[in-house]
Protein backbone atom coordinates (compact mmCIF):
# COMPACT_ATOMS: atom_id res chain seq x y z
CA UNK A 1 0.00 0.00 0.00
CA UNK A 2 2.63 2.05 1.12
CA UNK A 3 4.64 1.96 -2.70
CA UNK A 4 1.39 3.25 -4.51
CA UNK A 5 1.38 6.83 -2.94
CA UNK A 6 3.54 9.69 -3.60
CA UNK A 7 4.01 10.45 0.09
CA UNK A 8 2.93 9.30 3.44
CA UNK A 9 1.69 11.04 6.35
CA UNK A 10 1.19 9.64 9.68
CA UNK A 11 -1.10 11.30 12.55
CA UNK A 12 -0.08 9.80 15.79
CA UNK A 13 -2.62 10.47 19.03
CA UNK A 14 -5.16 10.93 16.05
CA UNK A 15 -8.03 10.92 18.46
CA UNK A 16 -11.51 10.51 16.15
CA UNK A 17 -9.52 10.29 12.92
CA UNK A 18 -11.09 12.89 11.52
CA UNK A 19 -7.80 15.26 11.21
CA UNK A 20 -6.94 12.17 8.57
CA UNK A 21 -10.02 11.68 6.82
CA UNK A 22 -9.37 15.51 6.19
CA UNK A 23 -5.77 15.14 5.19
CA UNK A 24 -6.79 12.05 2.58
CA UNK A 25 -9.78 13.76 0.95
CA UNK A 26 -7.56 16.36 -0.23
CA UNK A 27 -5.01 14.60 -1.46
CA UNK A 28 -5.59 11.21 -3.02
CA UNK A 29 -2.01 10.86 -3.84
CA UNK A 30 -1.14 10.90 -0.02
CA UNK A 31 -1.38 7.96 2.36
CA UNK A 32 -2.50 9.17 5.42
CA UNK A 33 -2.12 7.18 8.44
CA UNK A 34 -3.70 7.92 12.06
CA UNK A 35 -1.97 5.86 14.87
CA UNK A 36 -3.83 5.67 18.45
CA UNK A 37 -3.94 3.00 21.54
CA UNK A 38 -7.66 4.14 21.74
CA UNK A 39 -9.32 1.62 18.70
CA UNK A 40 -12.95 2.73 19.43
CA UNK A 41 -12.06 6.06 18.92
CA UNK A 42 -10.93 5.86 15.38
CA UNK A 43 -13.67 3.07 14.73
CA UNK A 44 -16.03 5.53 13.01
CA UNK A 45 -13.66 7.24 10.95
CA UNK A 46 -12.51 3.78 9.85
CA UNK A 47 -16.19 2.97 8.89
CA UNK A 48 -16.31 6.85 6.95
CA UNK A 49 -13.05 6.03 5.19
CA UNK A 50 -14.43 2.54 3.58
CA UNK A 51 -17.99 4.22 2.93
CA UNK A 52 -16.16 6.92 0.98
CA UNK A 53 -13.98 4.62 -0.66
CA UNK A 54 -10.85 6.66 0.65
CA UNK A 55 -8.55 3.97 -0.31
CA UNK A 56 -5.48 6.59 0.94
CA UNK A 57 -7.08 6.37 4.49
CA UNK A 58 -5.67 4.11 7.39
CA UNK A 59 -5.86 3.58 10.99
CA UNK A 60 -3.58 1.87 12.75
CA UNK A 61 -4.00 0.35 16.64
CA UNK A 62 -0.66 1.28 18.62
CA UNK A 63 0.15 2.76 21.28
CA UNK A 64 3.21 5.38 21.40
CA UNK A 65 5.51 3.19 23.20
CA UNK A 66 4.99 0.71 21.42
CA UNK A 67 4.91 1.78 17.63
CA UNK A 68 4.76 -1.43 15.26
CA UNK A 69 7.78 -1.86 13.33
CA UNK A 70 6.21 -1.53 9.91
CA UNK A 71 6.10 1.59 10.31
CA UNK A 72 9.70 2.54 10.47
CA UNK A 73 10.98 4.91 8.35
CA UNK A 74 7.78 5.27 5.74
CA UNK A 75 6.54 8.69 6.91
CA UNK A 76 7.54 12.45 5.20
CA UNK A 77 5.90 13.83 7.72
CA UNK A 78 4.19 12.87 10.96
CA UNK A 79 2.19 14.66 12.92
CA UNK A 80 1.57 14.94 16.71
CA UNK A 81 -1.20 17.58 17.12
CA UNK A 82 -2.75 18.28 20.75
CA UNK A 83 -1.74 15.00 22.50
CA UNK A 84 -2.78 14.02 25.66
CA UNK A 85 -2.11 10.75 28.75
CA UNK A 86 0.75 9.62 28.07
CA UNK A 87 1.41 10.82 24.61
CA UNK A 88 1.60 14.50 26.18
CA UNK A 89 3.65 13.41 28.82
CA UNK A 90 6.10 11.98 26.85
CA UNK A 91 6.35 14.65 23.99
CA UNK A 92 6.72 17.66 26.71
CA UNK A 93 9.34 15.67 28.46
CA UNK A 94 10.93 14.19 26.33
CA UNK A 95 10.53 10.55 27.12
CA UNK A 96 12.96 8.48 25.52
CA UNK A 97 10.71 5.71 24.33
CA UNK A 98 8.47 8.08 22.79
CA UNK A 99 11.05 10.44 21.13
CA UNK A 100 12.93 7.54 20.10
CA UNK A 101 9.39 5.94 18.87
CA UNK A 102 8.63 9.05 17.10
CA UNK A 103 12.26 9.10 14.93
CA UNK A 104 11.56 5.21 13.95
CA UNK A 105 8.42 6.63 11.99
CA UNK A 106 10.65 9.23 9.84
CA UNK A 107 12.39 8.48 6.71
CA UNK A 108 15.61 10.68 7.12
CA UNK A 109 15.06 14.54 6.28
CA UNK A 110 11.46 14.08 6.90
CA UNK A 111 9.37 16.68 9.10
CA UNK A 112 7.84 16.47 12.81
CA UNK A 113 5.09 19.00 13.74
CA UNK A 114 4.04 19.10 17.20
CA UNK A 115 1.32 21.45 18.67
CA UNK A 116 0.96 21.23 22.51
CA UNK A 117 -0.94 23.05 24.85
CA UNK A 118 -0.14 22.57 29.04
CA UNK A 119 -1.73 25.34 31.26
CA UNK A 120 -2.51 25.49 34.88
CA UNK A 121 -6.20 24.32 34.77
CA UNK A 122 -4.13 21.01 33.35
CA UNK A 123 -2.52 20.09 36.50
CA UNK A 124 -4.56 16.88 36.72
CA UNK A 125 -2.66 15.85 34.19
CA UNK A 126 0.56 15.34 36.27
CA UNK A 127 2.16 18.39 34.36
CA UNK A 128 2.57 21.83 35.38
CA UNK A 129 2.11 24.65 32.19
CA UNK A 130 4.36 24.94 29.57
CA UNK A 131 5.79 27.59 28.37
CA UNK A 132 8.28 28.55 24.71
CA UNK A 133 11.75 28.12 27.11
CA UNK A 134 10.61 24.81 28.65
CA UNK A 135 9.78 23.34 24.84
CA UNK A 136 13.06 25.11 23.83
CA UNK A 137 14.78 22.99 26.75
CA UNK A 138 13.81 19.70 25.09
CA UNK A 139 16.40 20.07 22.05
CA UNK A 140 19.14 18.94 22.89
CA UNK A 141 16.91 15.20 24.88
CA UNK A 142 15.22 15.10 21.32
CA UNK A 143 18.78 15.28 19.42
CA UNK A 144 20.26 12.50 21.75
CA UNK A 145 17.27 10.27 20.25
CA UNK A 146 17.76 10.67 16.76
CA UNK A 147 15.57 14.43 16.47
CA UNK A 148 16.50 17.95 15.65
CA UNK A 149 14.31 20.70 16.73
CA UNK A 150 14.01 23.91 14.33
CA UNK A 151 11.36 26.00 16.05
CA UNK A 152 9.59 26.46 18.86
CA UNK A 153 6.47 29.40 18.56
CA UNK A 154 3.48 30.22 19.38
CA UNK A 155 0.76 28.35 17.55
CA UNK A 156 -1.13 30.71 15.44
CA UNK A 157 -5.12 30.69 15.15
CA UNK A 158 -4.70 29.55 11.56
CA UNK A 159 -1.95 27.31 11.92
CA UNK A 160 -4.52 25.50 14.78
CA UNK A 161 -7.56 25.51 12.34
CA UNK A 162 -5.60 23.88 9.77
CA UNK A 163 -5.07 20.40 11.96
CA UNK A 164 -8.58 19.62 12.10
CA UNK A 165 -8.08 18.57 15.35
CA UNK A 166 -11.62 17.95 17.13
CA UNK A 167 -9.73 18.06 20.82
CA UNK A 168 -8.05 21.07 19.89
CA UNK A 169 -11.65 22.67 19.37
CA UNK A 170 -12.31 20.67 23.22
CA UNK A 171 -9.68 22.81 24.08
CA UNK A 172 -10.12 25.78 22.91
CA UNK A 173 -6.36 25.93 21.99
CA UNK A 174 -5.67 29.31 20.52
CA UNK A 175 -8.31 31.43 21.88
CA UNK A 176 -8.93 30.07 25.54
CA UNK A 177 -5.49 28.94 26.17
CA UNK A 178 -2.04 29.31 25.04
CA UNK A 179 -0.95 26.82 22.30
CA UNK A 180 3.07 26.13 21.02
CA UNK A 181 4.40 24.75 17.94
CA UNK A 182 7.30 22.36 17.50
CA UNK A 183 8.87 21.70 14.38
CA UNK A 184 11.74 19.10 13.73
CA UNK A 185 13.05 16.76 11.29
CA UNK A 186 14.77 13.21 11.76
CA UNK A 187 18.78 13.75 12.08
CA UNK A 188 20.78 10.85 11.00
CA UNK A 189 20.09 8.42 8.99
CA UNK A 190 22.57 5.96 10.12
CA UNK A 191 20.60 5.65 13.83
CA UNK A 192 17.77 3.69 11.60
CA UNK A 193 18.77 0.42 12.37
CA UNK A 194 20.26 0.78 16.37
CA UNK A 195 16.10 2.70 16.93
CA UNK A 196 14.69 0.54 15.30
CA UNK A 197 16.77 -2.16 17.61
CA UNK A 198 16.11 -0.37 20.63
CA UNK A 199 12.39 -1.09 20.68
CA UNK A 200 12.35 -4.83 18.93
CA UNK A 201 11.25 -6.21 21.85
CA UNK A 202 8.27 -3.95 22.89
CA UNK A 203 7.04 -3.01 19.54
CA UNK A 204 2.91 -4.35 18.84
CA UNK A 205 1.79 -5.38 15.35
CA UNK A 206 0.39 -3.13 13.56
CA UNK A 207 -3.90 -3.40 13.76
CA UNK A 208 -6.15 -1.62 11.75
CA UNK A 209 -9.34 -0.74 12.51
CA UNK A 210 -12.67 -1.59 10.58
CA UNK A 211 -13.23 -1.77 7.41
CA UNK A 212 -10.60 0.94 5.79
CA UNK A 213 -7.66 -0.79 4.03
Amino acid sequence: MIGRHSAVRIDLGTGDGRAVLAAAAADPRRLVIGVDANAAGMFEASRKAARGKLANALFVVAAAERLPTELDGVADAVTVYFPWGSLLRGVVTADPVVVTGLARLLKPGAALSILVSVIEHDRGSGLPPIDENDLRGLAGPYTAHGLTITEVAPATAAEIAATGSSWAKRLGAGSQRSAWRIAAHRSNAQRAPELAAEHRTGTACAEPVGDAR
